[in-house]
């Protein structure tokens, strides 16, 4: 959940997606080691941390249970100040986002939980859908909640992080969370920065807004009944303004020579004036009115388009991320049954589709150079792969997915 408005969990995100896709968008060396190593200066801080923390209305006894088994943990550190940043198409984001294999397990998920997703939204008006995405897109529907001990990493970053102060802010939310009894130590376990459970809370987001759902008196977002974690997800965004019965947006055909200055956020109008410019639906429909509505281009005008609607920022405030928005509005869709975007991406740089690209992941692995999965995202496994492909071949090694190099494999 927020990080600061989610200054951190964007890139959380993005590894959690890479984690859980094909297409090798993040080498396994980049994995996270909860062995925590010796460290007396980070000892010292802690026993000044604890005299701080107990000026905040945390007792003994919960210091002595969270920092029992606490130890400093340097690949924490090394993830904090060493984040890849992936620049992305949304055409390559929907790929990991809305795949067939989220979709598809997406549909199940919501199947499964038919009767808590109902109950959740008659209390909180979120679609089942919407709230479906959100925790396929946060821990693919609970399969990655993340492993590392969340009072260790929270003091290492508090202690050796680039937002000591943030992150000690964390600590001490943490800490409240066990002493009231939500949660052990033990079991407290989440992300390298603290994001927590099946919906990724941080502390302080969980304070504010995790529910007891199920009424047994612990707001458990960490077990393997998503319940709490699914609920305090529509919770949130109940809180931050969802509106009940609206959708996030829609996919819509822009005019021939639309003036694309008036695409974004900042030039929302009303449905009526967008129409009277000719733009439609994805199906030529006239668009519906749901109030303010802003036309978003993410890839240009030879690319899908969208119309979004309030519900769109709301979910912002989940991540402030337009890709994100649209891919949770895009997934929720999808697993309520309605169609794939009709606009098709153009090529890359390099004139390759995204089945190009597939084709490619494909035909490598089956050579023996193995790009961890077909999604046509090119990552580093998949840029590896041509490597060694190229340096077994003779081949200028670039590590550049081309179409020569597309034939060539053929």
């Amino acid at each position: 959940m927020t990080l600061s408005r989610r200054t951190i969990t964007l890139s959380l995100l993005a590894s959690a997606l890479s984690a859980c896709v094909g297409g090798g968008t993040q080498p396994q060396a980049s994995r996270v080691s909860a062995i925590p190593t010796s460290n007396p200066a980070f000892d010292s801080w802690v026993a000044a941390f604890r005299s701080r923390a107990a000026g905040s209305g945390i007792s003994a006894a919960t210091l002595d249970r969270a920092f029992r088994n606490v130890g400093y943990l340097p690949s924490v550190v090394e993830k904090d100040r060493n984040q890849t940043e992936f620049t992305r198409t949304l055409e390559d984001y929907l790929a990991i986002a809305a795949s067939d294999e989220r979709i598809e397990k997406g549909r199940a998920n919501r199947r499964r939980y038919a009767a808590t997703l109902g109950a959740i939204e008659n209390r909180y008006g979120v679609a089942s859908e919407v709230v479906t995405a959100i925790w396929g897109l946060e821990s693919k529907y609970g399969e990655r909640r993340g492993d590392i001990p969340v009072i260790s990493a929270l003091s290492t970053l508090a202690f050796d992080g680039r937002r000591g102060a943030f992150f000690e802010q964390q600590l001490i939310a943490a800490l409240r969370i066990l002493q009231r009894g939500d949660i052990t130590a033990d079991r407290m376990t989440g992300s390298w920065a603290g994001a927590m459970g099946h919906t990724q809370f941080i502390p302080t987001s969980y304070q504010a807004y995790a529910v007891d759902f199920t009424g047994d008196g612990r707001r458990d977002i960490w077990s393997e009944d998503p319940t709490d974690a699914l609920a305090s997800a529509a919770a949130y965004l109940q809180r931050s303004g969802w509106r009940a019965g609206q959708p996030w947006g829609t996919e819509v055909r822009l005019p021939s020579g639309f003036n694309t200055s008036l695409a974004g956020r900042g030039n929302a109008r009303s449905a009526s004036a967008w129409n009277e410019r000719g733009v439609t639906d994805a199906a030529g429909r006239p668009l519906p009115n749901y109030g303010s509505t802003a036309i978003l281009m993410p890839q240009g005008p030879n690319a899908p388009a969208f119309a979004v609607f309030r519900n769109f920022g709301v979910i912002l405030r989940y991540n402030n991320s337009q890709s994100y928005g649209i891919g949770v509005g895009h997934l929720a869709d999808r697993i309520a049954g309605k169609p794939a975007l009709r606009g098709a991406f153009p090529p890359d740089a390099q004139g390759m589709t995204i089945d190009n690209r597939k084709e490619l992941q494909r035909r490598l692995t089956a050579r023996g150079f193995d790009t961890q999965g077909d999604d046509g995202v090119i990552g580093p496994n998949t840029i590896s792969a041509i490597r060694a492909y190229q340096s077994s071949t003779g081949l200028p090694v670039n590590g550049e997915p081309t179409m020569a190099l597309l034939q060539r494999l053929r």
